[in-house]
């Protein structure tokens, strides 16, 4: 992979280097243009190594650690080509990667105190979805099914084509691993309250309000004491400006794609020392 990203961007070679000496060694740095969280050095150095084992790579700042405008995060030495042709592909990775770090830190930060975790989705970007996964656990999250073999989850079209929630669970505990989780997607009350009384270990409330919600989780409570079971109960499809309020309904966790599909890349910039050597 490393290499199908580096070829991407210098194709047959990069043209641009005959206008300099590129045989050179270089000292640069990567500068921060605003505030945020780290995400992507570990990578940023597999991918230089992959290109020049020879370029040097010094992270000042740790993944999901913190860093403000100005502070230099990143500072690297070796030959000029080298550094120029990894340049844009590594500053893309981790702009990308931090901004999804930054952005799930600040939901996580609306959640702090409550007991509530913030989980991810599916909805991830094809090729990366390991790599935004971990920048999510960066900015504090947890991961939700890596893939469709992580857990066997009911959704609104499984429901909508079987034979219903207590055969569809009763099928699926003869023929998955007895380690698996079965949780269900509930749109409706009666859906929730089914899920539990067949023996699913979680349920997901799916675009529900707050409110409603907070009226639900009680009773679903009630039921799974019961049966003297233990029920996962979580929110999503959730607006991420609600997320206090859906925190203060008992769910246990809250997942959305947001920190994913809707952050912006943190930004960063490359810069030569004017005289190669490190300050």
């Amino acid at each position: 992979m490393l290499e199908t990203w580096l070829d991407e961007d210098i194709g047959r070679g990069d043209l641009t280097q005959a206008a300099i000496d590129s045989s050179k060694n270089k000292h640069a740095y990567w500068k921060c243009k605003q505030d945020g969280i780290f995400c992507g050095g570990e990578l940023v150095r597999c991918l230089y190594n992959h290109l020049d084992s020879s370029v040097k790579i010094d992270l000042k700042k740790a993944d999901g650690e913190s860093f403000t405008l100005g502070e230099r995060i990143i500072e690297l030495h070796g030959p000029v080509y080298s550094l120029l042709a990894g340049e844009r592909t590594a500053l893309n990775l981790a702009m990308h990667l931090s901004g999804i770090a930054t952005a799930t830190k600040k939901l996580v930060s609306e959640l702090q105190g409550t007991g509530v975790l913030l989980a991810d989705t599916r909805k991830t970007t094809p090729g990366l979805r390991q790599l935004e996964k971990y920048a999510m656990r960066c900015g504090g999250g947890i991961n939700h099914r890596l893939g469709l073999d992580d857990a066997a989850m009911l959704k609104e079209n499984h429901i909508a084509w079987s034979d219903g929630i207590d055969k569809s669970i009763q099928s699926l505990r003869k023929n998955i691993p007895w380690t698996s989780k079965i949780i269900v997607e509930a749109e409706t009350d009666q859906q929730a309250k089914e899920a539990i009384s067949a023996g699913a270990d979680g349920v997901l409330l799916d675009e529900m309000s707050a409110k409603h919600i907070c009226m639900l989780v009680p009773h679903l409570r009630a039921l799974a004491k019961q049966m003297s079971r233990k029920i996962m109960i979580e929110a999503s499809g959730i607006d991420p400006k609600e997320i206090k309020n859906y925190a203060s309904t008992g769910v246990d966790i809250i997942s959305t794609s947001a920190p994913i599909t809707k952050s912006n890349w943190i930004d960063f910039s490359m810069r030569f020392n004017e005289n190669g050597e490190k300050n």
